[in-house]
């Protein structure tokens, strides 16, 4: 007869520690996020399109130079964008809606670890297609320049600005009405924050008002820095800094759960 230590199949009740409470909720929103196919024409075929295009076709006057030096920039903070702000709204408008935050919230997974994991997921797709348009762009001659750091910088600001843009957004309005305002400030922001089109191509009064828009801020960094250049570029962290700042802590306010 087998014996067996007292204690051996004793039910153990209690969370999972939280790492890995926000590790599994990481990996389970990437995987929603990368199976939706909305998610991936906004994140994958749209940028990469708008890339190739027009790289390959003389439709935008770029200035001097070629022009996928002036559009990979652009195209890299739209593709940010298109993560932590479109993309992240939508998705979480609807969880909202359906009532899948509510219960969330009810787990042992605290409020801030499933934001946590949330910026873990937005993150992790951004690598992804940070990796792939820049593999496309350097097939079509690109030639990047300028500091790492200074790009790192710009990107992990970006993404905390239009990330607490975004869960704004979600957190406010009817899912219904996300949908429509964030695919509405997608085109807005893909036409006027100097992602394909040049700022200098505007009204200089438009054009410093428009200077202002964290797109703006985060394509005319990145284009300083790997298409000029440049050292770090502190005017453009200084906007994207106080677009992150701002839009965190009004999310944080104003985000209703239910």
């Amino acid at each position: 007869m087998t014996t067996t230590t007292p204690g051996t199949y004793a039910p153990k009740p209690g969370a999972a520690p939280l790492g890995r409470m926000i590790a599994a909720q990481a990996a389970l929103e990437t995987k929603m996020l990368l199976r939706n196919g909305e998610q991936l024409l906004l994140t994958v075929v749209i940028p990469t399109l708008l890339l190739v295009l027009f790289s390959t076709v003389d439709i935008v006057d770029t200035g001097e130079g070629e022009a996928v030096d002036f559009l990979a920039p652009g195209v890299l903070a739209l593709a940010v964008m298109s993560t932590a702000f479109t993309g992240q709204a939508i998705a979480t408008g609807f969880e909202r809606r359906y009532g899948v935050l509510k219960r969330l919230a009810s787990s042992p997974l605290p409020r801030w670890g499933l934001m946590t994991a949330k910026t873990a997921s937005v993150l992790v797709t951004e690598v992804l297609q940070i990796v792939l348009l820049t593999v496309i762009a350097l097939m079509l001659g690109w030639s990047p320049q300028g500091s790492p750091l200074a790009v790192l910088m710009l990107l992990v600001l970006g993404t905390a600005a239009f990330s607490g843009l975004g869960l704004l957004m979600a957190g406010t309005l009817k899912a219904e009405a996300t949908l429509a305002a964030a695919n509405l400030v997608f085109l807005l922001l893909l036409v006027g924050g100097g992602v394909v089109v040049p700022l200098d191509k505007f009204p200089d009064a438009a054009a410093d008002v428009l200077g202002l828009l964290p797109i703006s801020a985060l394509s005319e960094g990145l284009r300083d820095v790997l298409q000029h250049g440049a050292g770090v570029p502190w005017a453009d962290l200084g906007i994207l800094a106080a677009w992150a700042v701002a839009g965190l802590a009004a999310a944080g306010t104003f985000f209703r759960w239910e």
